[in-house]
């Protein structure tokens, strides 16, 4: 039965109130008194202690020697990008699947993103970035970066990608916004490359409210970012500036929530998984639909959970199942449009495209967060059993 089958059906369902969002901010009692302890301490803005000890501590958290606090995950792909060498003129790779971040801050720099297709899990493919690079030496123009993505918290193929950057000199970025707490090789996947981005958006594993982080081995790449960040102000009395710089600096404030969210880093990611286990288990034995991502052996921190539904054994799509759970107030997403189907991106290089596409057409990203209730999880699980078993539609 499709869901236009079982919407003709005369059965009524009375819904439950209150919208349940896809991933919200897992905040309480502690933030609380963290954000307290730093506003009473007189440090409002822009930096402070707290802004210090989260960065030393988010670095000890990822295995690195340094952080950099920012104002958001684009501006820590954005400083990254210019502290890796990015300049006008320049072509850096990514990943076509992701959000428009990624591909944002690399113009920033005044270069142009090229993109590269996927694999079955939402990642870089190695392959493809493999021969993107042998063609570009070829034509002695390689480009200054790789930026590879870990969609949706699972990590990117790095025991590929790494060696393959190197092969050609090009050094990595990893954007690692939304993958804090996954492990590559039990490694961070923040820690990899020779630097990475992380984002501390509201809907991300941990949150600030807004914010990133930069992170890397390089202390001179640490140092320059910073320096950067806050206008690229000299050290001296007066203002003195010798090139352009940003206001990209994580206020102390933000940073104390920061510093109250990493010590439940793991708790949230727990939760996350236990919400992904429920949905694994509801979809076991049903033909047509698969939990995305399920073939990365890497653990990761299960920020969003999402399956690929083929409407051709389902007898429904994921765009039918979304406006179901819409009706229930629920939400969901599709997974990400590629960038190279982005109007903004028209006429930028694409290797590949096809598993990007499919992964679009087929994919839908469900309620995902730890601040999920039970009973709202509950609710989620029953309009998809509803669906699945082709039952009433309200």
């Amino acid at each position: 039965m499709t869901i236009s089958d079982a919407e003709s059906t005369t059965e009524t369902r009375t819904p439950e109130i209150g919208r349940i969002p896809l991933s919200t901010p897992d905040v309480g009692a502690l933030e609380e008194e963290y954000l307290l302890s730093a506003f009473r301490s007189g440090w409002i803005a822009p930096t402070g202690p707290d802004l210090t000890a989260f960065e030393a501590e988010l670095a000890a958290t990822v295995g690195v020697r340094h952080a950099v606090g920012l104002s958001s995950g684009t501006a820590a792909l954005h400083l990254g990008l210019l502290g890796l060498g990015v300049r006008p003129g320049d072509r850096v790779l990514t990943s076509t699947m992701t959000f428009a971040a990624t591909a944002n801050a690399i113009t920033y720099c005044g270069a142009e993103p090229e993109f590269i297709d996927c694999r079955s899990d939402g990642n870089m493919d190695p392959a493809l970035l493999h021969d993107a690079l042998r063609t570009a030496a070829g034509r002695g123009r390689l480009p200054a970066a790789v930026v590879p993505v870990d969609l949706l918290g699972r990590p990117a193929d790095y025991d590929r990608i790494l060696p393959i950057a190197a092969e050609f000199g090009v050094p990595v970025l990893v954007d690692a916004a939304e993958s804090l707490g996954s492990l590559h090789s039990g490694r961070a996947t923040a820690s990899m490359g020779q630097a990475a981005a992380v984002s501390f958006n509201g809907n991300k594993i941990m949150t600030t409210s807004g914010g990133g982080a930069l992170l890397t081995d390089d202390g001179d790449l640490a140092a320059y970012a910073s320096y950067l960040s806050a206008q690229a102000r000299q050290p001296v009395a007066h203002y003195e500036h010798t090139e352009v710089g940003f206001n990209y600096r994580l206020s102390n404030l933000l940073a104390a929530i920061g510093r109250a969210q990493l010590t439940r880093l793991e708790s949230m990611i727990v939760r996350r998984q236990a919400n992904r286990a429920a949905y694994l288990e509801l979809f076991a034995g049903t033909e047509g639909i698969a939990l995305f991502g399920a073939d990365n052996p890497h653990p990761d921190n299960a920020w969003l959970t999402a399956v690929l539904i083929d409407d051709e054994v389902t007898g429904f799509s994921a765009e039918e199942l979304g406006k179901r759970l819409a009706d229930h107030d629920i939400e969901t997403r599709p997974l990400w449009k590629p960038m190279h189907l982005q109007p903004v991106f028209t006429g930028c290089v694409m290797h590949g495209g096809e598993t990007a596409e499919a992964l679009y057409a087929t994919g839908l990203t469900l309620p995902s967060g730890s601040a999920l209730s039970p009973s709202q999880l509950d609710r989620v699980l029953s309009v998809i059993a509803e669906v699945l078993c082709g039952g009433p539609h309200r």
